[in-house]
């Protein structure tokens, strides 16, 4: 068993010298088998062993009498004992979760508090090759993948696995030579839960009258899931970093041309990716999620959008497509009024703005610098300004003759929905005179009888 273990934990680098072992005991002969043969490998590597015990509150006296028992262990042991009673049944009916499901959380935030404790380290857990088989069977009677194919992983996280390729019968053996004493929960013998039915219904069945070496044949599953899985995963995050555009900690931006030129697992991946960068995990979405998302980034159709869970929302704009969580932002009216002849500085636009007034005999008007507009002054009416837009905004463009909606010149110039109140409008008291980085208005261009010219040059960070 030694030999087996720490060929594992060599193999997947699960512990190095000196590392904190906090290790989940419940008393069963699986976490008594972790417990003593990591004191029997402590030779070999250093470590320092904690023990922890969780009462999940469900089996009464004997639940207490399994703390009693681990805690007598872990003293005549030698090894620091750490315990802690919770309301397992109470807090997954709180939480809208199940008892398995609450019970895990409950017992890992535990873990991870004794961790914080001693500096860090990991929790050792005694899942094993049945465990493993049990848990690919549950996932693949419920619909999954390669990644959910691979099963329980050695390592992930804080948490290591290091009797994976150890098998049930092989620890009954090890704890019957040992003579280890071990306490039972009544309730691993009872069809109460999915897994139970699985382990005392379904894999005896499958054993019975399919292969009777199932376990063995669904642990070399999920190492081959693993390696397929691992590859997958480490080049469909290159893809991700090679196609966004945009990554913060609410919207995720992606390059729609280069997405579409990946195959459709690599697109499902990167939308995984997406979503774990701005929601944290992936729990609750489904293939479902995930095959709707591509199938809406394949339309060639700009502004559409599906909500997802969590206030997630994927949507298509032009040339990008954006993974976000929702925000109901009020929008931000802006509204400056500019220093003729001089320079406005407007900080939420992170723009500068210098305007000149001259006599258009003293000017050499250069058509050609994109930075610098020309108007005619004379026909400013009032004071001008510098402001977003605004509901039911219009404008007439240069070479145009009837006004257009502001909305519609977005759209023709392919301004995503989520820039557009980003946009500087220069305007005076009746008219916009430029739509900053696109157009100016024909109302107030230069002509044979302008004689006083408004020349506005603007500095920035902004890209257009």
């Amino acid at each position: 068993m030694k030999t087996k273990v720490l060929k594992t934990i060599r193999e997947y680098n699960l512990i190095e010298d000196k590392d904190n072992i906090v290790v989940g005991v419940s008393g069963g002969p699986d976490s008594m088998t972790l417990l003593y043969v990591l004191l029997d490998i402590k030779k070999e590597i250093h470590m320092n062993i904690y023990v922890a015990h969780v009462n999940h509150g469900v089996r009464g006296k004997e639940a207490d009498e399994d703390e009693e028992y681990v805690r007598k262990i872990s003293k005549s042991l030698g090894l620091p004992f750490y315990s802690k009673r919770i309301d397992m049944e109470g807090y997954a009916k709180e939480n809208k979760l199940s008892s398995e499901e609450a019970g895990r959380k409950l017992r890992y935030e535990f873990f991870r508090e004794i961790l914080s404790s001693v500096g860090g380290g990991k929790i050792a857990v005694a899942h094993n090759k049945n465990d493993q088989a049990e848990t690919l069977l549950m996932r693949f009677l419920r619909g999954t993948g390669i990644d959910g194919l691979k099963g329980m992983e050695y390592k992930k996280g804080d948490i290591i696995r290091p009797l994976l390729d150890i098998s049930r019968k092989e620890i009954e053996a090890y704890v019957s030579e040992r003579h280890i004493q071990t306490r039972l929960d009544k309730t691993n013998l009872e069809p109460i839960y999915n897994r139970n039915k699985i382990r005392l219904e379904l894999i005896p069945y499958i054993e019975k009258n399919f292969n009777p070496n199932i376990i063995e044949t669904l642990s070399r599953t999920s190492k081959v899931m693993m390696l397929d899985s691992s590859f997958l995963e480490d080049y469909s995050w290159k893809i991700y970093y090679e196609i966004v555009k945009v990554q913060n900690e609410s919207s995720i931006i992606l390059d729609k041309g280069l997405f579409l030129k990946q195959d459709k697992s690599i697109m499902q991946r990167v939308i995984r990716n997406s979503i774990l960068k701005i929601n944290g995990s992936l729990q609750g979405f489904t293939e479902r999620h995930i095959s709707d998302i591509v199938n809406l980034f394949k339309d060639n159709t700009t502004g559409k959008s599906i909500d997802l869970l969590n206030g997630i929302v994927a949507k298509t704009s032009y040339d990008r497509l954006i993974i976000e969580k929702g925000q109901n932002v009020e929008k931000k009216s802006l509204n400056y009024k500019l220093n003729i002849g001089g320079t406005t500085n407007i900080e939420e636009f992170n723009l500068s703005l210098e305007t000149t007034v001259l006599p258009i005999e003293k000017f050499k008007i250069n058509f050609n610098n994109r930075f610098i507009k020309y108007f005619d002054y004379d026909k400013i009416e009032g004071n001008l300004f510098v402001r977003n837009r605004l509901k039911g905004d219009k404008f007439v463009p240069f070479g145009m003759k009837g006004k257009k909606k502001l909305k519609d010149l977005f759209i023709d110039e392919k301004v995503p929905k989520e820039d557009r109140d980003t946009i500087p409008l220069i305007a005076d008291e009746e008219n916009i005179i430029w739509v900053v980085g696109f157009r100016t208005s024909e109302l107030y261009k230069i002509t044979a009888s302008t004689k006083n010219v408004l020349a506005i040059k603007y500095y920035n960070n902004y890209i257009i």
